[in-house]
């Protein structure tokens, strides 16, 4: 098992290194820079000065001349400074920002993983029941409705009109004179619209994948054989059955965490919360390369850790992986 999980971490190396090397390319790419941003608006600045801020900020290299001395800082963890009129550490933004961004990741993870398997297998076992049909028509609308539409009808009807849970934010007003409780409810409020947002297409996606393979793994011989033996048919499901058909659904559910740390840059941007996903926005309006590159890493980082820890559940569900 060690040395399964040590060859997984060694294959992250060199597919981190082709993100970056993709990522880099592709945002210089677009049209304008960082100092069309800044000095766009400003007709008295004169060649030369453009010319000095190119070399301040190394643009005036070729692209991969800068991508070389990039990927040398990234080796001291070093990622520069900010294009920005603050010229901060990237590293500095992007801690302010990423713990917001991984809980609510983290909860939208817990919340697809706690409803989207009892509904995918009681529709397997239920099937062409009413609640089958049910969670069918259900999981279309989640396939089909957009994460931003779903935030908004949210936002008006829990927000506006009941007025029962805060339509942006992390924190109240008084959020600093509440008592610890106070402040644990609270936090609480503002999150469950993002993690429901986030998680909403991850349930209908994985519930209806997860049917599907309980109802292979039913038509299996040993199902019948577990059933002729006389066992609880609770016993024959969540034990049998549903043990091989958590297999291909862990591989999905770690396959579905790029889809959330992207999904976070719509979220945190609707919700107001001041997360990396909305650092990430709002970097890429003003082409700060350094910010965006960072964000990219970071991102890239989680996503691979998120695919290994995936790997790990698929081989502690698949004993043949261990060997």
């Amino acid at each position: 098992m060690g040395i399964y999980i040590f060859k997984r971490f060694l294959f992250m190396i060199p597919i981190l290194i082709g993100i970056t090397l993709i990522s880099f390319f592709v945002i210089h790419l677009a049209p304008g820079n960082p100092l069309t941003e800044q000095l766009g608006l400003n007709p008295k600045v004169s060649m030369s000065a453009r010319i000095q801020l190119e070399k301040l900020y190394g643009l005036n290299k070729p692209l991969l001349t800068q991508y070389i001395e990039w990927l040398k800082r990234i080796a001291t963890f070093n990622f520069g400074l900010s294009f920005t009129a603050n010229h901060e550490p990237v590293i500095t933004e992007i801690e302010r920002t990423i713990g917001i961004t991984i809980i609510i990741n983290t909860l939208a993870i817990i919340f697809i993983f706690i409803f989207s398997i009892p509904i995918g297998v009681l529709s397997a076992v239920k099937q062409n029941s009413l609640f089958d049909k049910i969670s069918t028509v259900l999981v279309f609308i989640g396939f089909a409705a957009p994460s931003f539409w779903v935030a908004l009808l949210l936002i008006i009807f829990f927000g506006i009109d009941l007025r029962i849970l805060p339509i942006g934010g992390i924190t109240s007003v008084g959020y600093s004179s509440l008592s610890l409780w106070g402040k644990f409810i609270d936090i609480g409020k503002h999150l469950v619209m993002p993690v429901f947002v986030a998680g909403f297409g991850g349930i209908a996606g994985l519930s209806r994948y997860l049917r599907g393979n309980m109802l292979e793994v039913y038509r299996q011989e040993y199902i019948m054989t577990a059933r002729a033996k006389g066992l609880k048919e609770w016993v024959v499901i969540y034990k049998h059955a549903l043990k091989n058909a958590l297999i291909p659904f862990i591989t999905i559910l770690g396959l579905s965490v790029p889809g959330l740390i992207g999904g976070s840059v719509i979220i945190e941007t609707i919700f107001d919360i001041n997360g990396m996903g909305r650092l990430f926005y709002q970097s890429v309006l003003a082409r700060d390369y350094p910010t965006i590159m960072g964000i990219l890493v970071i991102g890239a980082i989680l996503t691979l850790l998120g695919n290994l820890m995936a790997d790990i559940a698929y081989a502690l569900v698949d004993p043949r992986l261990r060997k």
